[in-house]
C-alpha cells in the first residue's frame, strides 16, 4: 500500500485536470484537513521581476501564474516548469497594484493598474507586439481592478480618489480625459482600496473604504453614464454596511475583501487591526441597537519613518521594548532614526499645544517652540523661512530636475500606516512678487478659516477651501497647513465638518432604509497588518483562513475556531499577496521581495510549531501597537525640514544667544 504522504503527492502530480472523477473529492478531502496544511513547504521560488510583487493571480485553469511588480513589467510564468512565458512592460509609471485576466479571453487580455492612476487593457496575443488601451479617468493611485466572472468585455476599478468604476469594452476601449465621470458606477467619500464580488451571485460588489466601513451594494440598481444610467453617492443600491464596532469613527483601511466560494460569508482585512468574517445576510447590529455614531479622534503621531526602510519588517524584526533590552536599539540607531526622533519630537510639541490651545497662548513668547505654532505672525515667518531655505537649497539644481518641496500633506489613510506626501516644483520665478502675495494670501485665508469654523450650517456639497492650501512663492507652491506640525488647522477642521455632517447623514439613511448592519462572527489575529495597503487574507478550502504579515510569515487559521494551524515563513520582509490555485492544493504567494513562492503539501510529516507561534504573535502585538502611530516620510523631507526648523530656531535666539546655550544640543 502507497503509504499516505506518498499517495498524496502521486494525486497531485500525475492526475490530469477533468478526467479523474473522483478528483473533486479527493480535493476537498485534502483542503479539509488540518494534516494537509500542516504539511505545507516550500516548493519553488520564480525569481522573475526586479521589484516588489504587489499583485499574482492564476488564470482559468490555473496552467499559469500572472504578476505585477514595481518594476512596471507584466510577467505570465508556468509554475510548473518555472519558465517566464509572457514578460512585457506595461508602460505604467508608478508601481503595479493589481494586474488580472480577462475572463473567456483565453488569457489574451490583461487589465492592468498602478500608483500612477491609469488602467491598461493589453493584447498579449503577439508578444512582445503588444495592442493596448489606456483609461486615465481615476486621479490617485487605482487599488484594485476586478473582473466579472465569464464576462470577458467588463471590469471594474476602485482608487484613492474614493469612486469605483464600471468599464465596458464593447462600448469603449480607452478614455484619455482626466477625471471623467462617464464610467464612475459609485462614489464614495472615503478612497476605496480593495473589493470583491459574490461568486455565486456576481450582482453584489463588496467595497472596503478608508471609513473603516465593508459596503455590499446591489449593481442591479447602478449604472453609469456611459450605460445610460447615472452615478450613485449616498445610499442607492447599498445593501449592507459592515464596521467593527472599536473602529467607529477611526480611518482603518480594509486591505483585502474575499468572498467565500459559496457566497455565504464575507472575509474583510483590516490595516492596523485584524481580520474579520461576517455574514452578509446577518443584521445582528441593527438589532442589537448599535450605534456608529460614536467618534473616536486619531492618536498623535509619536514617531516618524523613512521610506523604503523595511528594518521593522520581516522574520528577524523586533519591538523596540526588546530592542532596548539587548541594546541594539542604541548601538544601531542610525542618523536618520536621530533624525526622526528629534522631528517626532517637535510634532508632539507641536501636538501638545493643539490640545492645549488656550493655555498657550497665555505663555511668553520665550517658551518653547509649541506656543508660537499657532500665531498667524509666526506661522508666516515658518513658510516664508521655508521658502527661503528651499530656494537657496534648490538654485542651479532645480530646473533640471524635479527634486521635490514640501507639502505637508498629513494623511492618515496612506499607502502604509500614514504618508506624508511630497509635491514636485519645476519652475522659479516672479520671488518676490509672489512672496507678497503669498502674505496677502495667508492672511486672508487665515481670517476666512476662522470665520469659517463658526458656522456649521452650509449643506454644500463640496468644500473649496483645501486643508493642504499652497502658497505661490519662489518654489512655486508650499503648504500652509503643514499638517504634521499644525495637524487641526482652520481648513482641515472644515473639510471635517462637511465630511462628518455628510457621514452623519448617510447614517441616518441607513438606518432609515434598514439597511443591514452585521456584527462579526469569528476575527482571526497574530499577524501584523500596518506596512502596505495591498495586504491580502483568503479562504483556502471550506475550512481555513489566510493572511499575509508585516514580519513575513503567512498565518493560517482554522475557520470556525480561530485557532493557529500553521506558520510559513515566506518573505524577508512583507507577505502580501496569497492566491491559492483554483484547484489543486498549491498556493502562490508575493510580497517585498522580487520572486512568486510556491507552496504544496511536500513535508514528509506535519508540523507546526506552536512555541515559535506564540513568540512571533507576541511581537507582533507590539509591532502593531507601535506601527499604529508613526508615518512614513522621505529621505528629501527629513533633510529639508530640519534645514528648515534650524533656521527657525537661529531667528529665535538672534539677538539673545544666551537663549541658545544650556540645552541647544539636546534640542
Amino acid at each position: 500500500v502507497m503509504p499516505h504522504s506518498s499517495k498524496l503527492i502521486w494525486d497531485l502530480r500525475n492526475r490530469s485536470l477533468g478526467l479523474d472523477e473522483r478528483s473533486n473529492v479527493v480535493r476537498a478531502d485534502y483542503l479539509g484537513t488540518r494534516e494537509f496544511v500542516q504539511r505545507l513547504k516550500l516548493e519553488a521560488a520564480l525569481p522573475v521581476h526586479d521589484g516588489c510583487v504587489n499583485t499574482i493571480c492564476w488564470n482559468d485553469t490555473g496552467k499559469y501564474i500572472l504578476s505585477g511588480s514595481d518594476d512596471t513589467n507584466l510577467v505570465i510564468t508556468d509554475p510548473f516548469t518555472r519558465k517566464v512565458l509572457v514578460n512585457v512592460p506595461s508602460h505604467h509609471r508608478a508601481n503595479i497594484y493589481s494586474a488580472k485576466f480577462m475572463p473567456a479571453s483565453c488569457d489574451h487580455w490583461i487589465v492592468s493598474s498602478a500608483g500612477d492612476g491609469h488602467i491598461h487593457y493589453t493584447n498579449i496575443s503577439r508578444s512582445p507586439d503588444i495592442t493596448q488601451h489606456k483609461f486615465t479617468c481615476h486621479y490617485g493611485t487605482v487599488y484594485e481592478i476586478l473582473t466579472v466572472p465569464n464576462d470577458p468585455h467588463t471590469f471594474l476599478s476602485c482608487g484613492e480618489d474614493g469612486t469605483v468604476r464600471w468599464f465596458d469594452t464593447r462600448l469603449k476601449n480607452e478614455c484619455s480625459k482626466s477625471r471623467c465621470g462617464d464610467d464612475v458606477l459609485i462614489k464614495c467619500r472615503r478612497a476605496v482600496s480593495s473589493m470583491a464580488i459574490s461568486p455565486v451571485e456576481p450582482c453584489y460588489l463588496a467595497l472596503g473604504c478608508s471609513d473603516s466601513s465593508v459596503r455590499i451594494y446591489d449593481r442591479r440598481m447602478l449604472g453609469t453614464i456611459t450605460t445610460g444610467g447615472c452615478p450613485t453617492g449616498g445610499t442607492t443600491g447599498i445593501c449592507l454596511r459592515f464596521v467593527p464596532p472599536h473602529l467607529t469613527g477611526r480611518s482603518c483601511r480594509v486591505t483585502s475583501l474575499c468572498y467565500s466560494a459559496d457566497g455565504q460569508e464575507v472575509l474583510a482585512s483590516y490595516s492596523s487591526d485584524y481580520v474579520y468574517l461576517f455574514d452578509p445576510k446577518d443584521d445582528q447590529a441593527s438589532k442589537l441597537g448599535l450605534s456608529e455614531n460614536r467618534r473616536q479622534e486619531q492618536p498623535p503621531v509619536k514617531r516618524l519613518r523613512l521610506r523604503g526602510d523595511w528594518s521593522d519588517t520581516g522574520p528577524r524584526a523586533r519591538p523596540e521594548s526588546e530592542r532596548e533590552q539587548t541594546g541594539e536599539s542604541s548601538s544601531n540607531m542610525s542618523l536618520m532614526q536621530r533624525m526622526s526622533g528629534m522631528l517626532s519630537r517637535w510634532f508632539e510639541e507641536a501636538s501638545e499645544a493643539q490640545n492645549n490651545r488656550a493655555h498657550s497662548r497665555s505663555h511668553s513668547s520665550g517658551e518653547s517652540l509649541h506656543t508660537f505654532m499657532h500665531d498667524p505672525t509666526f506661522l508666516f515667518h515658518c513658510v516664508k523661512k521655508l521658502n527661503s531655505v528651499l530656494l537657496q537649497g534648490s538654485r542651479g539644481a532645480l530646473t533640471d530636475s524635479a527634486e521635490p518641496v514640501i507639502s505637508l500633506q498629513y494623511s492618515s489613510e496612506g499607502t502604509t500606516t500614514s504618508t506624508i506626501k511630497l509635491d514636485f516644483t519645476h519652475q522659479c520665478e516672479h520671488g518676490i512678487e509672489a512672496e507678497r502675495q503669498s502674505q496677502t494670501e495667508l492672511r486672508r485665508h487665515s481670517q476666512a478659516a476662522v470665520q469659517a469654523m463658526g458656522s456649521d450650517d452650509s449643506d454644500d456639497e463640496t468644500v473649496h477651501t483645501s486643508s493642504a492650501h499652497t502658497v505661490r512663492g519662489p518654489t512655486e507652491r508650499l503648504s500652509l497647513s503643514l499638517f504634521l506640525l499644525f495637524r487641526r488647522t482652520a481648513a482641515a477642521r472644515i473639510q471635517e465638518i462637511f465630511r462628518r455632517r455628510k457621514e452623519r447623514r448617510e447614517m441616518e439613511e441607513t438606518e432609515a432604509l434598514g439597511i443591514k448592519r452585521p456584527v462579526a462572527k469569528m476575527s482571526f489575529k497574530g499577524h501584523r497588518n500596518s506596512r502596505t495597503m495591498i495586504k491580502e487574507a483568503c479562504f483556502w478550502g471550506k475550512s481555513f483562513v489566510l493572511s499575509g504579515s508585516d514580519c513575513g510569515h503567512i498565518f493560517i487559521w482554522d475557520r470556525y475556531t480561530g485557532e493557529h494551524v500553521m506558520l510559513l515563513e515566506a518573505d524577508n520582509h512583507v507577505v502580501n499577496c496569497l492566491q491559492p490555485h483554483p484547484f489543486e492544493p498549491l498556493l502562490a504567494s508575493s510580497g517585498i521581495d522580487y520572486d512568486i513562492k510556491i507552496w504544496s503539501p511536500m513535508e514528509e510529516l506535519p508540523s507546526f510549531d506552536r512555541v515559535l507561534t506564540e513568540e512571533v504573535i507576541l511581537r507582533n502585538e507590539l509591532m502593531l501597537e507601535e506601527n499604529r502611530n508613526t508615518v512614513t516620510v522621505p529621505a528629501s523631507f527629513m533633510l529639508r525640514m530640519l534645514a528648515s526648523l534650524s533656521h527657525i530656531r537661529a531667528d529665535r535666539f538672534e539677538g539673545d544667544p544666551s537663549e541658545g546655550s544650556g540645552q541647544e544640543n539636546e534640542d
